[in-house]
This record gives structure tokens, C-alpha cells and sequence, in this order.
């Protein structure tokens, strides 16, 4: 049996970068999600439904980690105006643990587990389909390739929530999630903000030992991390837009220093493309829509380079910066071709099937998903896409120049083409109406075998697209 293997290191920075809390105390620990795959991995699996509510319902310590979970500080601009009365307002970190695999620093973050000294007047608390939500875009993300936080746990809690964008009172919940780090770019902001030179330089020697460590003896040790966080964040932006996806709220608190998607609001997958969706109802400029997500990002980590500054120099920030969109042009090809089973080829051939891509799917307006199931593996899956829903777009003279450039590109050793998930006629997809009728037969009789069914079709999704 895998043994658990806690830590504390988040303790090591000081109490000015958090605040001890106490959770909640809620009336009911109903579980409705644990992912016994990662539980297995770092150790936790062989926990009973009852010892896994105590510990992530009920917020008794994991053994050798916090004694009282930590409320973290943070500033951060919010649709690009700043805001330094942020922090975690309905979340704690409540544990930390070294993954047995790869011997990465994992942390245990909670969404909806009560009030801290930053909830603003909040209730500190989520609904349910909110903790459903994020469930479902983890799972998908992550079955899509991209690098996320993993929806740990997800207990309901027996409370009556009042919403203004959910029909009230709605049922509530806690979410705990896995991630590497949950320092984000607000966390350097607010150190900036108070001109906390001593703690800032503490942060960024502890974000290389933790998760930089092959930083270690830089000569300029925050120009080193820029540019680590850069690169990480860059690639991000490539596997969103590869995987159709719109995170909605990009503000600087929400990107973390390990460039993990994280903190799921308003998200949405795109039905077709479109640079302009939106997925934020309450995004009237569309700052955030599909297509301006990497801009976003770019933004962001300029704000990151500024908070820096103390520590070094605009002459040893400004080269890290200048590799954002590099990074990005060059990684978003081979985040395609990837979600394809394709191997990359050379720039110039990567670039031209990019261009003749998008070109395509923005004047044919194809089912977004469907193509990249249709064409995996290229030429090789010509009968497959010739049967499939959208194959008379495929027959289209704009179609052309895609079929052409796809002939360049070998199918990659993980292509997978005898998983009977690509046996089916239509990709398993995650598009706002989707969403809400798995959430229908929760909110509507308790029934959470559409939930449960969805979860084992993303399982089987993950396992053809090879994604260990």
C-alpha cells in the first residue's frame, strides 16, 4: 500500500502569508465525489467513505500536515482593475503532501468550507452545482490534455444557499482540491502592494525549492522564476485553446505560479469556433472571450514581471516576457497535433496545418470536438471521418487544404485507434446544455446516475486519448 506522505512546508513562509482558520461546522457530510485514482496515488485510497468525511467534510488534520488550515493572502486585478481586499475568502489550504511518484509538493485547497478574515461579508460557502461544475471541468480538462487541479473530494453539506444566478435556496457543498500550488500571481501582488521586499524575495526562494528546484543557485533568482512561470503559463494558454476551452475569470489570482488551470466559475467548452465566446455572463467586454485568453495570460504575467522588479531588473525581467507569444506559436500546433495522435513536424509544416485549421472550422463553423475526434490520427481515420455527423463539411472545398496538410504528419505511437471510444459516432462532449441536464436529475429527484455515467464516459475518454 502506498504510504501518505504529509508536509507543511506553506508554514515555512511566515504567518504574513496566511491566516490559521477554523472550517465550518455543517450540518450534514453527504460524499458525492472522491477520486479514488489520485487517492490511490498519493497514498489515500484505503480510506473509508467515514474516515474520508472526517478528513475532507469535517476538516480533521491529515496526519503530519496543518494542525489548523491556512487561510491564504492575496491581492489580484479583477477584470484588470486591482483589488487588494481579496484572499481566500471561502477556501483554506488545508493540507500539503508529497506526491510518492514524482516527489512534487501537492497541495489540499477547499472551495465553500466557511468564512475566513477575508470573505468580504460572504457566507464562505459554494453550492452544489458549483462543486458539480468544477467536478465535471476537471475531469474533462484533464481527459483533454491539459494541465489542471484534480476535484479531490466533493461532500455535500446539507445547507439552504442563496444565490443570485442559481435558483434559490440552493443546495451547498464543499470542494477540496489537488493541485501543486495554490501561490498565485496575487500572492506576489499583494507583497508589491505593501512594498514587502524581505517577504517577497522569501516567496520566490521558496517557489524555486518547491517547485523550481533546478533554479536553485541562480544568479538572479527572480528573472529565473519569471521565466519559469512564463513558460508554464504560455503552454497553458495552447492546451485551452486546443481543447475548446474558456475559463471565463482570468484574473491575476487566478493563475498559480505551476501554470495548473484552476478555480472554475462560469467556464464553458466552444461549440464551434469562435475568438469572441464568452463564457462569464457578466464579461459585457468579452476581456476574457476564447480567443483572447493567451493576450490575457501575456497581460497577467507582465503584472508577475512588475512584482518582481524589487529583486532585479527591467533589463534581466523584459527577455522572460519577450518569450510569451514564442512559447505560445510555438506550442499551440503541437497541442493539436497532440490532442490528434499526430507527430509535430517542422515549424513551417505545424504552422501551415494551424493556419488551415482554424481557417477551416471558422468558416465551416464544425462541431469543435468532433473535429479533433473525427481526424485522430490523421489520413489513418479517412473512413472514420467520412461516416461521422459533420462528414459532409469534411467533403467541402474548404476542407482541403486541412486534408492536405494532415497528409504530413505520421499518427503518433498513442494513437489508440482500436479503443472502442473511437468506435462511437459523436465524441464525448461537455457544452453548457450538457451540463445542465446532468445537474437537472440532481437538483430535481437526487439522482446522480447521469453524474456517475458522465464521470466513467470522461474515464474511458482519458484512457483512449493515452493520458496517463
Amino acid at each position: 500500500m502506498t504510504q501518505f506522505i504529509a508536509a507543511r512546508r506553506h508554514e515555512e513562509l511566515g504567518a504574513e502569508f496566511f491566516d490559521p482558520v477554523a472550517p465550518a461546522d455543517f450540518p450534514q457530510n453527504i460524499l458525492r465525489h472522491r477520486d479514488q485514482r489520485w487517492a490511490e496515488r498519493i497514498g489515500l485510497g484505503h480510506l473509508s467513505d467515514e474516515e474520508w468525511l472526517r478528513h475532507f467534510g469535517r476538516f480533521e488534520p491529515l496526519p503530519g500536515s496543518f494542525e489548523r488550515p491556512l487561510a491564504l493572502r492575496y491581492h489580484g486585478h479583477q477584470f484588470r482593475t486591482y483589488n487588494p481586499d481579496l484572499g481566500d475568502g471561502r477556501g483554506f489550504l488545508f493540507a500539503q503532501c508529497i506526491d510518492p511518484v514524482d516527489g512534487r509538493l501537492l497541495d489540499f485547497g477547499t472551495k465553500g468550507s466557511g468564512r475566513t478574515p477575508w470573505s468580504r461579508g460572504g457566507d464562505g460557502k459554494l453550492t452544489l452545482k458549483g462543486g458539480v461544475r468544477e467536478v465535471l471541468a476537471t475531469e474533462m480538462l484533464e481527459a483533454l490534455g491539459v494541465y489542471t487541479s484534480k476535484s479531490f473530494s466533493l461532500v455535500e453539506t446539507g445547507e439552504a444557499l442563496y444565490r443570485g444566478d442559481e435558483p434559490s435556496p440552493t443546495r451547498s457543498s464543499v470542494l477540496t482540491r489537488l493541485s501543486h500550488s495554490h501561490i498565485r500571481i496575487g500572492t506576489f501582488q499583494r507583497l508589491a502592494y505593501n512594498e514587502d521586499e524581505e517577504s517577497l524575495r522569501r516567496l520566490v526562494d521558496y517557489a524555486i525549492a518547491n517547485y523550481y528546484p533546478h533554479l536553485a543557485g541562480a544568479a538572479d533568482p527572480a528573472a529565473a522564476l519569471l521565466e519559469a512561470v512564463v513558460e508554464k503559463v504560455a503552454l497553458l494558454g495552447a492546451q485551452w485553446i486546443a481543447a475548446g476551452f474558456v475559463h471565463g475569470v482570468l484574473n491575476t489570482d487566478n493563475i498559480n505560479i505551476t501554470g495548473e488551470s484552476f478555480d472554475y466559475g462560469p467556464w464553458r467548452f466552444l461549440p464551434h469556433y469562435d475568438p469572441e465566446f464568452t463564457a462569464a455572463y457578466f464579461d459585457e467586454t468579452g476581456l476574457y472571450a476564447f480567443g483572447r485568453q493567451p493576450d490575457t495570460l501575456a497581460w497577467n504575467l507582465t503584472r508577475l514581471a512588475e512584482c518582481l522588479l524589487p529583486l532585479s531588473s527591467i533589463e534581466a525581467l523584459e527577455p522572460a516576457l519577450n518569450t510569451v507569444w514564442p512559447i505560445f506559436r510555438d506550442a499551440l500546433p503541437r497541442a493539436i497535433l497532440r490532442r490528434l495522435g499526430l507527430e509535430p513536424g517542422d515549424a513551417d509544416t505545424n504552422n501551415g496545418f494551424v493556419t488551415a485549421f482554424f481557417g477551416f472550422l471558422s468558416t465551416s463553423k464544425a462541431p469543435y470536438e468532433q473535429f479533433f475526434f473525427d481526424w485522430r490520427g490523421g489520413a489513418l481515420s479517412a473512413e472514420r471521418a467520412a461516416r461521422s455527423p459533420a462528414a459532409e463539411l469534411y467533403m467541402s472545398e474548404a476542407f482541403r487544404p486541412v486534408a492536405n496538410a494532415l497528409e504530413s504528419f505520421a499518427p503518433s505511437a498513442d494513437v489508440n485507434l482500436e479503443h472502442p471510444y473511437f468506435a462511437r459516432e459523436r465524441p464525448r462532449t461537455m457544452l453548457i446544455d450538457q451540463v445542465e441536464a446532468i445537474w437537472a436529475p440532481i437538483a430535481e429527484s437526487d439522482d446522480w446516475s447521469l453524474f456517475q455515467a458522465t464521470l466513467k464516459e470522461i474515464g474511458e475518454m482519458r484512457e483512449a486519448y493515452g493520458v496517463a
